[in-house]
């Protein structure tokens, strides 16, 4: 049976495309460290996603790659990533700090080697800076004193951000099936249920349905949660009357959009109704501004504006939008000091979040951008569900 998937020539471009990047900076080596929490960066490379231990990836300018992972990844990350040189370092240990005395690790410098980087006044950048802990840093140090580290996170974003036609497929593919995650924990949702057990129906089915895991921790949250900008679903038992908010996420090769809209038991009035109606205005009106050749930034602001015209203004948060890829929020955010102009085939969740006085509440659903509009890479969301029982 044939899965929606990155394939293996696309991984081998965008090492080709980092080393690009790496000539262009001067850097004689790109480091790309990442950990299970946050493999973006290395998983775009090498198709591998840790467990417990750290990774990095290193790509030298000439376009040789390596994937360095912890004591117990070598056989793992062979079988799953794409990378066929794999150096086991101990900076990639996992943080119950594990001694290995048997073990005779690799050094960086002996990554470095095989990529042909020689010499010891080297230029290394290093990507995903805040996934690079002080023990990845202090070994790249003690490796190369006499290099000169430099901040290398824009290369990153400078890759990631126009999507292949294949990695526009993987989002569409796992928002087909959070969409059946969605309706299924409507269909089951009844006050006295926890927010676990319907994180537990949206597991099961997105897994019934081909993902390789959760896109987020799934967001079943009730009531007071609801103002919970992110958050976990808990033990607390729903009631009549709560405000449900639903943000599920499948995974598929990695890619992970989300679908979110507010679920009411029972009727809405009030406050509620107002100001679900509102944030539902304000998610169509973010959709229509998107397209191609447009300021990032002057959305975001025009955002703030659209609160302010309504009196919202207490009410608003964040948004518009985020990035949306290899993980469901990732760079670029789009704010009000935002200068990028959007391109076809960025992808963004259009992220409508609103805060009331004792809930909160979000419309959200992936998009790619075209050069008219944009692209739905899931269902059109905007139903207002007020469950009777």
């Amino acid at each position: 049976m044939s899965r929606v998937q990155i394939p293996l020539e696309e991984y081998k471009q965008r090492v080709k495309n980092a080393a690009q990047k790496a000539q262009e900076w001067g850097l004689d080596v790109l480091v790309v460290n990442g950990s299970e929490a946050d493999y973006a960066n290395t998983r775009y490379f090498s198709n591998f996603w840790p467990v417990f231990e750290r990774c990095g990836v290193a790509i030298s300018a000439t376009g040789n790659v390596a994937l360095m992972v912890g004591p117990e990844s070598e056989i793992f990350a062979s079988d799953f990533g794409v990378i066929d040189d794999i150096f086991v370092l101990l900076e990639y240990r996992e943080s119950a700090n594990p001694a290995y005395p048997e073990l005779k690790p690799q050094t960086y410098n002996d990554v470095f080697k095989k990529l042909g980087v020689t010499g010891e006044n080297i230029r290394i950048g290093v990507a995903a800076w805040l996934d690079t802990n002080v023990v990845m840093m202090e070994g790249l140090k003690n490796a190369y004193p006499k290099a000169e580290i430099v901040r290398a996170d824009d290369i990153m974003v400078q890759l990631r951000s126009i999507k292949s036609d294949n990695e526009i497929a993987c989002l569409r593919e796992a928002a087909r099936i959070t969409q059946k995650a969605t309706d299924a924990v409507i269909k089951a949702i009844r006050p006295g249920m926890t927010e676990l057990q319907l994180v537990g129906i949206a597991q099961k089915t997105i897994y019934e349905n081909g993902a390789e895991y959760e896109g987020l921790p799934m967001y079943c949250f009730s009531q007071k949660s609801t103002k919970h900008a992110i958050s976990r679903s808990s033990h607390k038992e729903i009631q009549m009357g709560d405000i449900v908010q639903l943000n599920l996420s499948a995974k598929v090769c990695g890619y992970s959009p989300s679908i979110g809209m507010p679920i009411s038991m029972g009727k809405l009035v009030g406050e509620k109704k107002e100001l679900v109606e509102f944030c539902l205005e304000a998610h169509m009106w973010t959709e229509k501004q998107l397209r191609a050749g447009v300021k990032s930034g002057d959305i975001a602001k025009d955002f703030i504006k659209f609160f302010e015209a309504a009196g919202k203004r207490d009410n608003y948060f964040y948004g518009p939008c985020h990035g949306l890829g290899l993980i469901e929020v990732e760079a670029p955010w789009m704010e009000s000091i935002s200068d990028y102009i959007l391109q076809k085939n960025m992808t963004f969740q259009i992220d409508t979040f609103a805060m009331g006085s004792d809930f909160g509440l979000r419309w959200e659903k992936p998009i790619a951008i075209t050069e008219t509009g944009i692209d739905m890479l899931s269902d059109q969301i905007g139903t207002i569900y007020e469950l009777e029982f």
